[in-house]
């Protein structure tokens, strides 16, 4: 005990302080390269990097839907040179939905803050029925678990959205969970499917082409890119919101003044036009707000899921 404080003391000093980081730092991405989690970690990887006069080393950890990684950043050393990148797969899902695990998300992890959120689009098929989500809904109701709707896997954010939307609409459709995000589309435009949960970018093209029609955004306001698409919440019920997002942690126990610096360097890019321009590419909306909006955030997330899991009986694959 006597070692540990004065460790902490140590790393809690202004010289300490003034003199970190003396060595590249390491990101740890619980996800694949070349999805949306690597790509916002890279984007601010980079420009943090360059603010902190160190390299930040982007080490992708995919697999396990997100466990492995988030597991290897839970058991590194606080002493901030660890970051992850934190969404809500491993950090807001799978503590609702796993009885065990090998991390804990609330208390292994000290928030930042939010890098950036996004909203999943209700789409259907062109020759399907409903235009609205009213109609949606009384269609669901006067056929209950005739529709199919595909999901990129079971516990994703695609499949729980449409989970929360049949828990607040009081109706049920069919599940089909694919192996992906990738082939759920495919059966989406083919009309294999009737409905489908999907996130903004690779969504927009489909829209403009006619091949899908969107009914409803998940969000509470509606994107600026689909402007005449309502939210589920204004188009009948309130109170219903899902945001993809994406936060920036660091250990727990990490001395507070490096993670002071940390939330100053990174809230200053989140600032800057050019990542504006960036994020607004790609569907997503900018993050910030202070390290307690973060943990509020995280805690909320779960308990919804853990609601909207129990009582859809849903179990992990």
């Amino acid at each position: 005990m006597i070692r540990m404080l004065l460790v902490w003391c140590v790393l809690s000093s202004p010289v300490f302080a003034q003199e970190w980081p003396a060595r590249p730092l390491r990101l740890v991405v619980p996800a694949p390269p070349g999805g949306a989690p690597d790509a916002i970690a890279r984007i601010i990887g980079q420009r943090l990097g360059d603010r902190l006069g160190q390299q930040v080393i982007i080490d992708n950890r995919g697999g396990g839907g997100g466990i492995i990684g988030a597991e290897v950043a839970a058991k590194t050393a606080p002493d901030g040179y660890t970051l992850v990148l934190g969404y809500a797969g491993p950090f807001s899902i799978n503590p609702a939905l796993q009885e065990k695990l090998p991390y804990d998300a609330v208390k292994d992890f000290a928030p930042i803050t939010m890098l950036a959120t996004s909203q999943n689009i209700l789409v259907v098929h062109p020759t399907f029925a409903s235009r609205s989500i009213a109609e949606f809904i009384a269609l669901a109701r006067a056929r209950p678990g005739a529709i199919n709707y595909a999901s990129g896997g079971t516990g994703q954010s695609t499949h729980l959205s449409m989970e929360l939307l049949m828990l607040m609409g009081e109706f049920k459709l069919t599940h089909i969970p694919y192996k992906g995000a990738g082939p759920a589309l495919a059966d989406a435009l083919g009309g294999r499917v009737e409905a489908h949960f999907i996130s903004v970018p690779p969504a927009l093209p489909h829209l403009k082409s006619g091949k899908l029609v969107a009914i409803g955004v998940t969000g509470l306001q509606r994107l600026a890119t689909l402007p005449d698409v309502p939210t589920i919440a204004e188009a009948g019920l309130p109170g219903y919101s899902v945001e993809t997002w994406y936060g920036l942690f660091t250990r727990a126990g990490t001395p507070a003044p490096m993670v002071a610096r940390l939330h100053s360097e990174v809230t200053t890019i989140l600032k800057t036009r050019e990542i504006e321009e960036l994020f607004d590419r790609q569907g997503l909306e900018i993050g910030g707000g202070s390290t307690s909006d973060l943990a509020k955030f995280l805690d909320a997330e779960i308990t919804k899921w853990r609601r909207v899991i129990k009582a859809a009986g849903i179990k992990p694959e």
